[in-house]
């Protein structure tokens, strides 16, 4: 269907881009559109192209997203939607591509013939990404013509042309974020991407999310998210590696144009697991959908036990002892959802609340009465939890007596600090004497506290919560940190705005840190999330070099450092500049070198070297944008490098008109059957064309989007007389080199880059004692503040809660009672291990 077609159906063309004006001020207050320019509204940029393929898809028209990671901290986000329109508007005068991407509050979503319910940052887009991007491009494919528009700071930089034939539908959108907007060094995580596009998985039944990471020196790394089972799978997943002792219960039901989906299991842990969601946005404040299924799920327990001749002579439970050990998905789509807030974390539509409880308690009724064992074990759960919390406030209440932390401290446990400021006192948890000793030793008694654990830390995943603040260990931990736990807690009270888990690098230390960290995600999460929770980084490796001594601590700044050294004992000519050149310049292009280097680990990810690359440089400095690989019909590989759209487009069309039809092979399934008028025997295989969708498999596509960070590197060799091509050798055998490194008496020629680097780091590592340390124990009093304490040396490692659904099953998979998920995941990933320390 055209275009012209689709706007009379009614359908998503040209005028359905409904348009509110101005776009500028997304530049000078972003914050207002994107929450913030830190970490927060850089990963959100991601989310809005993401969301504008997920209501494609919500819409019935896309069942595949690949988002995709590049070295220069790019991203591309590709559909198979619809594309966008690419026709006129008639109103604006431009094409409907360029409309979205340029207008601000211009889009499908303002029309309600094209999209009915949809996420987003209030209406705001992909255009506000375009906005505060250094640069973005778009390739729209749309009726067999593929489409190209480039933009530069939210400005048209090309306009819309026209560069190849295509036989697909679909969009991809690549952008770099404008680090005029952003702060430089931030840079793109798996972790926090990868957690939104599971739950777009999740939440979106059969939609496939392939993301890809290509900064990933080791080679990429890729993930694929596709979940028919919807939420239903999403609670399973939160409990992999607990013991479950229910079905996993799912329903979806409409009402007054709510489509409300609830999927709920019951594990025999103690932890509470409910995540809420409204048209695909967490919302995690919960609001007035996961308030109409806490009461309705509470309702429903006391109504059954009244009902029950076992259990009517009970007192009611309380919405705390009913979600013991439940895990459980609540998603919603309202057509017009109303959140509190910018960053929607929380839901405020008041029909939603009676809609949401009114499904649940007909559907959990159901369930309680067609599954009397569940039924059983849900109630008799909630009857223990009830009992449990008893013996907890019991216990919480010993722990808060002033006598009880008297009497640690007089026991030597904690040794305190004389500050009673919370934001300038912290708190170090060591593991056992030795290291305890030490620490005490060599703090900063005014504001740094000291916490040694002796005896054995509990398991918080494996024990109920009664008998966890019952165990002396974290009786002293609660009471030394102050703010109090469970429904007492108060993060207002605490003593330490740092809390330092500080252990050997060893397999006790290790688990000794699990431990904990577990206990601060179960019991003080809000510590975490505020940011209160840090890492100990003792050093890796004592270096000594004649009479200069450092502390290094991974094997990164090792390297940084024999540089720094040998740049220190070398005399270094540009024989090209014929200059000598200082430490600091020498450093400038060692530090160009190495930035080179990492690109070409990126490179290789593609199936390109970086000596191939640089080869394929074109004489007025074009470079290759794609490498594309053709096996031809005689068996034959070709590889091209394009060094532009319109190449690439032009390789590709090329290579599939001359290439063979697709061929498939079917098996047959009747006993006989006529196939273009001739008879064939169950089970023949039979020859049968393939469909063609998208690029023929025989052509493969690899855009280098390293070709951005390998010009910014050309540029800079330019100032100091150097070239791309001094990396390559030389293919004179008689050429001059580009360096004369001078060491003491010695003179080296150098003729490449890499030469350079390499004799640089070797003059570095002569002379060198080196040694591994293993634990805190082998570290003296000033050694351990220097390397570890020291706030003007130390390296902290803070804990964040970027992927808390993620965390919560790993938590489970690796502390809880099942050990068959636990030996699948060690045996999965023992083949990466690095370094085991034993």
């Amino acid at each position: 269907m055209s275009e012209e077609q689709e706007n009379q159906a009614g359908e998503y063309g040209a005028d359905s881009i409904s348009v509110m004006k101005g776009l500028e001020a997304v530049r000078k207050r972003p914050s207002m559109y994107i929450g913030d320019t830190n970490e927060r509204g850089l990963h959100h940029l991601v989310y809005e192209v993401v969301d504008n393929s997920i209501d494609e898809a919500l819409a019935g028209h896309c069942n595949n997203i690949t988002v995709k990671l590049h070295i220069d901290n790019s991203v591309t986000v590709v559909d198979d939607g619809r594309g966008i329109p690419v026709n006129i508007h008639e109103e604006e005068g431009i094409p409907a591509v360029e409309l979205v991407l340029t207008k601000l509050h211009a889009g499908g979503k303002f029309d309600k013939d094209s999209y009915k319910v949809s996420g987003g940052l209030h209406g705001v887009g992909v255009s506000c990404v375009n906005a505060l991007s250094e640069w973005m491009e778009v390739k729209v494919h749309r009726d067999e013509t593929l489409h190209f528009i480039r933009f530069e700071r939210g400005l048209t930089e090309t306009s819309l042309k026209t560069i190849g034939h295509t036989n697909i539908t679909g969009t991809e959108v690549i952008f770099k974020p404008d680090f005029e907007i952003f702060t430089e060094t931030l840079i793109y995580k798996w972790d926090i991407l990868a957690k939104r596009l599971r739950e777009l998985a999740f939440l979106n039944p059969g939609i496939t999310i392939n993301f890809i990471d290509e900064r990933a020196e080791d080679g990429e790394r890729r993930e694929t998210f596709y979940f028919p089972g919807g939420i239903g799978e999403f609670v399973k997943h939160l409990n992999d590696g607990k013991t479950v002792v229910t079905d996993t219960v799912t329903f979806s039901t409409e009402k007054d144009g709510v489509t409300a989906d609830v999927s709920f299991q019951y594990h025999d842990g103690f932890q509470e697991n409910i995540y809420s969601y409204c048209n695909n946005i967490h919302t995690i404040e919960g609001g007035t959908h996961l308030a109409g299924f806490q009461t309705a799920l509470t309702a429903s327990i006391n109504s059954y036990m009244k009902n029950d001749s076992k259990f009517k002579n009970e007192k009611n439970v309380s919405g705390t002892d009913v979600r013991e050990g439940l895990t459980a998905i609540i998603s919603v789509k309202v057509p017009e959802p109303q959140f509190e807030g910018q960053t929607k974390t929380k839901l405020g539509n008041n029909e939603v609340r009676s809609i949401v409880r009114a499904i649940v308690s007909t559907s959990f009724n159901e369930f309680l009465e067609e599954n009397p064992k569940a039924a059983k074990v849900v109630v008799e759960k909630a009857l223990l939890a009830n009992r449990a919390s008893a013996a907890a406030l019991r216990a919480r209440q010993l722990i808060r007596k002033d006598n009880v932390l008297e009497g640690f401290a007089d026991a030597g446990k904690l040794s305190g600090c004389s500050s009673k400021n919370p934001d300038e006192c912290e708190i170090f948890i060591v593991e056992g004497d030795s290291a305890g000793g030490s620490a005490k030793q060599g703090r900063n008694s005014e504001v740094q506290a000291i916490l040694p654990l002796r005896g054995k830390l509990i398991n918080v995943e494996k024990a109920r919560i009664d008998k966890v603040f019952a165990n002396t260990e974290i009786g002293s931990l609660i009471s030394a940190i102050g703010c109090g736990v469970g429904n007492e807690f108060d993060v207002e009270k605490i003593r330490y705005k740092k809390i330092v888990i500080m252990t050997d690098a060893d397999v006790d230390g290790s688990h000794i840190m699990t431990l904990l960290l577990t206990f601060f995600f179960r019991q003080m999460k809000p510590l975490i999330e505020a940011g209160y929770i840090y890492v100990a980084q003792p050093p890796l490796y004592k270096v000594v070099r004649r009479k200069r001594e450092e502390y290094i601590k991974n094997d990164a700044m090792l390297n940084n450092f024999l540089l720094e050294l040998g740049v220190d004992g070398i005399t270094l000519e540009n024989k090209l500049a014929g200059n000598t050149l200082s430490p600091r310049e020498t450093n400038e292009i060692l530090a160009l070198i190495k930035r080179t280097l990492a690109v070409g680990k990126g490179l290789e990810n593609h199936g390109v070297t970086l000596e191939t690359y640089l080869q394929h440089v074109l004489e007025d400095g074009s470079l290759p944008i794609a490498r594309v690989g053709v096996r031809e019909d005689d068996g034959t590989y070709s590889i091209y490098f394009p060094t532009s759209q319109e190449e690439l487009a032009q390789i590709i069309d090329d290579a599939t008109e001359r290439l063979k039809p697709v061929i498939t092979f079917v098996d047959t399934d009747a006993e006989s059957e006529t196939i273009e008028g001739e008879e064939v025997l169950e089970g023949e295989l039979v020859e049968e064309e393939a469909e063609e969708v998208g690029i023929h498999p025989s052509i493969e596509v690899n855009e280098l989007h390293e070709k951005t960070l390998i010009e910014e590197i050309r540029e800079k060799l330019e100032t100091v007389s150097l070239t791309l091509q001094h990396f390559l050798e030389p293919e004179d055998a008689l050429a001059e080199p580009i360096f004369n490194l001078t060491d003491g008496n010695n003179d080296t020629p150098i003729f490449t880059l890499i030469q350079l680097f390499e004799a640089i780091k070797d003059e570095g590592s002569q002379g060198l004692k080196l040694q591994r340390y293993k634990g805190l124990g082998e570290m003296n009093a000033d050694q351990l503040w220097e390397t570890t304490m020291d706030p003007t040396r130390r390296d902290l490692l803070q804990v964040t809660m970027e992927d808390a659904v993620e965390a919560e099953r790993m938590f489970s998979l690796l502390m809880g009672d099942v050990v068959e998920p636990r030996r699948h995941f060690i045996e999965k990933y023992s083949t990466t291990l690095k370094e085991l320390d034993v």
